[in-house]
């Protein structure tokens, strides 16, 4: 068996709305091999790893994986159901799994649930090789290779995770509603969408001062700011060298705390230093981490930290050194031992505590106190192994929120105010935690930049307090979630100039409008990207943009398929039309297939929502009531039953009828706007252009536009701005040429009931199909365009997608001439060369409609022969058209 890729979808996708890990594995020699095929298999894998009798599997209660393994199941199945009980070991709440059918005999895709993409990627190679050993009789070192899988997930886990402060903050987003993703391997959060964006990193807020963060981390200019503020500090000052250092310890004539510069999280910090050796030997230690050495005077009492949030002081925790307290059996050293223990204790900062860790500063504080790591402290007796009382280096922390007098909470929000930081840890030596403050009986001996709040969220004794909301509080205030309104556009044909129209339509209220298309991604009438920008990246690409105020998101099967959504909730979502594309894609085989993958969009949007469906489609008139949302239909039908129960039951439609866009109410109906005004629809003849004005008119509707707002979208939305589609070009020789990206049947078919309605000698098609459509797509779209035209020429795209030089455009070529054996086919595989050989052949009153994969060239050659852009080919009299529909 091979593993070959593995990715991570983490927005809603067609198998979960959280992340998954999708695996391809090659079963090679194991592809039609059972769990029965190999004797004993199944016995040792149960021996080996007892939880699978609790997984459920298709049954649905426990044991039912174990019956799938007696009675035969497939190993692409057996690999995920390990990797699955392998996160189980390694405490990782997973326990969704699916295996399906890929692109071959013998390959599959494994999916399952994901809380640790780099844990359950390791843990999933792992599985895969337990699973092969079994199957080979080598059950010997299986044991231990188990229990140094699940500890080095375990590793991994504690490597890759959010810490503690940053979690926090992403939990508070959750609640919130306010968007959340992690960028990167780091702290780095990204919060909101687009104008509403914020980043955070760690509790370093996009509205934390550098400058303040530089004053922060000198510590010295910080205590000089501060006491002219009159906030009472230690006296003091910097030593760079040991002569310096020990100048300062005789000059101040009292115990003295040594420190490294620019130091952090109590590292190199020595306390209550009384003399010289102990001077030059606290100098070392924090030269360790600093060129430059803080000597200054020690001032005894209580530590505390208090936490500042947009100039209100929070909480309070009084922190207290590591140490350990004796049980005259234990030596110190065998105390630290089992003090880490704990399961509090972690190595980092992903639990509350962390592990008690022996460096000099250990040695050295055990020393002045008179004890050695051998020593066998009394029951109770507490030993210091540091007189700093950080986290980070082992301390403990109690909450006093409310036992601290509160004139010490006013002295941490004046120093967080002198020196200017939004999110501020204030540390304080406090003699009389209840007295209030003077200058006399307290000190501020750091403020902190980026401080860490798990001694807030998870104390070791008393109240916790939820300093992260806090912190999403000075973001977003209450009332705001970070979000912008957001259209989601999917479904087979229509896509983009219904994405084109809403976008304008946004525009035209003085929005900021991010939106991506087939064409590109814009912001207003900018392309800032082009190509077929239809997934998720493109729309992260829109939704972490600061200018976006609203962000119309055309989104396409592919993308849906291979990253899932770039967002967890719309606010509108418009489902166009489903028809047969895409099939033998992805595991899709059927048009049942397509209506489960699409329909994600319709499933992600808010409760308070919209979802506009078409309702002259039954695939979409079936998901009607699987959807929480408001449901919107449209028709281009006015006497539409669906339509007509819809509206029974007070529901909101947009149809067309006696020429006009009606909107509905239950039994009331308004008239927006003639067909025949809206630019697009060339007087009603483009059907499908119809089809999109309903839909966009729909959704704009339920974004909260005016009816007179939306006629006017209509109304002056141009069809030079929806470039790609239906693009007319006058040519001299008195004959036109429509550029078009129809690329399927049903879009074939909407191009044919237009073209056939202008005045014309003769149509010829310029015809092809993508290289990635099933024979049967192609046939059927060669069968769709036979009745069209009088004449084809068929070329292939440039991407053959897979397929051979001149593969599709045999089977379209073959297909045809058995349809319409009178009608002149001929292949020209180059899409320039074929329209130039049009170009030569086409007469007067000629209409040739070229289904392209690249408009540039072919503009560029219309261009270059004369060619003018139009937005009209003058009707027929006397022809139907589709507006009387």
């Amino acid at each position: 068996m091979n593993i070959v890729s593995v990715r991570h979808i983490a927005g809603p996708n067609v198998y979960l709305y959280k992340p998954i890990l999708v695996a391809r594995v090659h079963l090679e020699s194991y592809t039609e091999k059972e769990s029965f095929d190999f004797p004993g298999f199944t016995e040792s894998l149960l021996e080996l790893l007892p939880g699978l009798y609790e997984h459920h599997c298709a049954k649905g209660e426990p044991g039912g994986f174990v019956e799938r393994l007696h009675g035969g199941t497939y190993f692409g199945h057996i690999v995920e159901h390990v990797t699955i009980e392998l996160a189980t070991l390694a405490d990782l709440d997973v326990h969704y799994g699916k295996t399906v059918y890929a692109d071959g005999p013998g390959i599959y895709d494994i999916v399952m649930e994901c809380k640790s993409f780099d844990a359950q990627k390791y843990l999933l190679h792992e599985a895969l090789e337990i699973v092969v050993s079994l199957t080979q009789g080598r059950r010997d070192g299986l044991d231990e290779r188990v229990q140094a899988a699940v500890s080095q997930a375990k590793r991994i886990v504690a490597e890759t995770q959010l810490g503690p402060s940053t979690q926090a903050i992403v939990d508070a987003c959750k609640r919130r509603q306010i968007p959340v993703r992690r960028i990167g391997d780091g702290s780095l959060l990204e919060l909101g969408y687009g104008v509403h964006k914020k980043r955070v990193s760690a509790t370093i807020t996009d509205q934390t001062s550098c400058v303040a963060v530089d004053i922060a981390s000198n510590k010295q200019l910080t205590k000089e700011i501060l006491r002219e503020g009159g906030i009472p500090v230690p006296y003091g000052g910097v030593a760079r060298s040991l002569e310096d250092a020990l100048q300062l310890f005789r000059d101040m004539g009292e115990s003295v705390v040594v420190k490294p510069f620019d130091g952090r999280q109590g590292q190199g910090v020595s306390l209550n230093i009384s003399a010289e050796a102990e001077v030059a030997e606290a100098y070392d230690i924090a030269r360790m981490y600093s060129d430059e050495v803080l000597v200054e005077s020690y001032v005894p009492g209580e530590n505390v930290r208090l936490l500042v949030v947009a100039g209100s002081c929070v909480a309070v925790s009084q922190r207290h050194p590591a140490h350990v307290v004796g049980d005259g059996v234990h030596t110190v050293a065998e105390l630290i031992d089992l003090a880490n223990e704990d399961p509090r204790r972690g190595d980092g900062h992903e639990l509350p505590l962390t592990k008690l860790h022996v460096d000099d500063v250990v040695e050295a504080t055990l020393e002045k106190a008179g004890i050695e790591f051998t020593t066998v402290p009394e029951a109770g007796q507490r030993v210091l192994l540091r007189e700093s009382a950080n986290l980070s280096t082992g301390g403990e922390a109690t909450d006093i929120t409310r036992q601290i007098h509160p004139s010490y909470k006013r002295l941490a929000e004046r120093s967080a105010r002198l020196i200017g930081l939004d999110v501020c840890g204030v540390d304080m030596v406090v003699k009389e935690l209840n007295e209030p403050a003077t200058l006399d009986n307290c000190a501020v001996i750091e403020v902190n930049a980026a401080p860490g709040i798990r001694m807030h969220q998870h104390p070791s004794h008393g109240m916790s307090i939820d300093v992260a909301d806090y912190i999403v509080e000075s973001l977003y205030p209450r009332g705001h979630n970070g979000r912008i309104p957001i259209i989601s556009v999917t479904g087979t044909n229509g896509k983009t100039t219904t994405t084109r129209l809403i976008a304008y339509g946004m525009q035209q209220e003085g929005k900021a409008v991010g939106y991506t298309t087939t064409g590109g991604v814009y912001l207003n009438d900018e392309l800032i990207q082009r190509g077929d920008t239809t997934g998720p990246r493109s729309a992260k690409l829109i939704l972490s943009n600061p200018d976006v105020e609203v962000a119309v998101l055309e989104t396409a099967r592919g993308g849906i398929m291979r990253g899932g959504l770039a967002y967890d909730k719309a606010d509108v979502a418009v489902m166009t039309n489903i028809s047969l594309d895409h099939i033998g894609q992805d595991n899709i085989d059927t048009i049942e297939d397509l209506v489960h993958v699409k329909s994600l969009v319709a499933e992600c949007v808010h409760p308070e929502g919209t979802v506009v469906l078409n309702a002259d489609d039954e695939h979409l008139v079936a998901l009607m009531s699987r959807l929480q949302s408001n449901v919107v239909l449209i028709s281009s039908r006015s006497d539409n039953p669906v339509v007509g129960r819809h509206l029974a039951t007070g529901g909101t439609a947009f149809y067309v009828d006696n020429g006009y866009v009606v909107e509905a109410n239950g039994a009331i109906k308004r008239q927006l706007i003639a067909i025949a005004d809206i630019p697009i629809t060339m007087r009603g003849t483009i059907g499908f252009h119809v089809e999109n004005a309903l839909l966009a008119t729909a959704a704009l509707r339920a974004a909260g536009l005016s009816r007179r707002s939306v006629a006017l979208t209509l109304q002056r939305f141009q069809p030079e701005a929806n470039r790609g589609r239906c693009m007319i070009y006058q040519m001299p020789g008195g004959f036109h040429v429509i550029l078009d990206y129809a690329h399927n049947a049903a879009g074939f078919r909407g191009i044919g009931e237009w073209v056939n309605q202008l005045p014309h000698r003769q149509l010829c098609g310029i015809v092809g199909v993508p290289g990635d459509r099933a024979d049967s797509v192609i046939v059927e779209s060669a069968q769709a365009l036979a009745p069209m035209f009088d004449a084809f020429i068929v070329k292939e795209d440039a991407d053959k997608r897979g397929r051979r030089d001149g593969e599709v455009a045999h089977i379209m070529v073959q297909t045809l001439r058995q349809m319409v054996p009178q009608k002149s086919v001929r292949t020209i595989l180059s899409e320039t060369d074929a329209l130039a050989y049009a170009l030569e052949t086409l007469s007067q009153g000629d209409i040739a409609c070229m289904f392209y994969e690249s408009a540039e060239p072919l503009e560029r050659l219309l261009l270059e022969r004369g060619g003018k852009r139009v937005t009209d080919i003058a009707l027929a009299p006397k022809r139907a058209t589709y507006a009387m529909l």
